[in-house]
């Protein structure tokens, strides 16, 4: 099987960053394809960058180096480590950046970057994604251990992720992620929703559930499960986010009436 990168980052394409990243890999590892997974994730945006790895990982193949270089702590006291996670290989800053993935599947290793044999000879102190995740990355595809690149951990730093909740006849989540649309993305499971007479969220109804994006009029905001299957509140041909000034956090109710929950919970009970 051939082994392959993807690449997400904060960097833009303007300055170079990126392509300096590119060319120690390809310095390493010639034959090995790298995959721009995104490189506009908002500057230093922890969640934003978790989020989107999240999207991905598991739709590419056993084997995969997902390389993560979104570092607002870069130089400091945060961990540069590696995890192996359901055959996949991510190499990452250790600030809650692979929460999502953790999150989804318990990793069978974690891994410091410590041996200095798999690294530049010179390591910058503001650009340890080209001397120090990028090399790692490289070798990793080229077969090495993740345990020749350091020593194992077990405490990884994770992102406070907040359950949705559900008491009487209403569920109760909140926004976990903006899109580039302005689509309003929630932790509130499609399962949970089946059945509901209204959707609100910053002090306004966006009414039931619809299918889709064009079952609104152009500029009305809706809501609907989306292609991760979760509720998400949207306008149609306009940014909800804008229309609605909500971002990550808005809580986000969703009320059932006097109907039966989805799952069993009733009227009157809190699950």
């Amino acid at each position: 099987m051939t082994r392959r990168i993807t690449l997400l980052t904060d960097f833009g394409t303007a300055d170079g960053y990126v392509a300096a990243i590119k060319g120690v890999i390809a310095a390493i590892a010639p034959a090995v394809p790298i995959d721009d997974a995104a490189h506009d994730i908002p500057p230093g945006d922890v969640w934003a960058a978790a989020w989107a790895l999240a999207r991905y990982w598991r739709l590419y193949p056993p084997e995969t180096v997902h390389l993560v270089v979104v570092d607002p702590g870069v130089g400091g006291d945060r961990r540069p480590i590696v995890a192996e996670v359901d055959g996949r290989l991510f190499v990452a800053p250790d600030n809650g950046v692979l929460t999502r993935v953790l999150a989804d599947v318990a990793p069978s290793g974690l891994f410091l970057i410590e041996n200095e044999r798999y690294r530049r000879p010179t390591v910058s102190a503001t650009f340890h994604g080209r001397d120090l995740f990028a090399p790692a990355a490289a070798y990793l595809a080229q077969g090495i251990a993740p345990a020749e690149l350091g020593p194992p951990i077990s405490d990884p730093v994770l992102l406070p992720l907040r359950e949705p909740v559900r008491s009487g006849n209403r569920a109760i989540g909140e926004v976990v992620h903006v899109d580039r649309f302005g689509n309003l993305i929630t932790n509130l499971p499609a399962a949970w929703c089946r059945g509901a007479i209204e959707v609100r969220i910053a002090g306004r109804s966006v009414g039931p559930l619809r299918r889709t994006y064009v079952d609104a009029a152009p500029g009305e905001l809706l809501a609907l499960v989306g292609s991760a299957d979760l509720l998400e509140v949207a306008a149609r041909d306009a940014s909800a986010a804008a229309l609605l000034g909500a971002g990550r956090g808005e809580t986000v109710i969703v009320d059932f009436g006097s109907l039966t929950l989805p799952g069993g919970a009733s009227h009157g009970e809190s699950v």
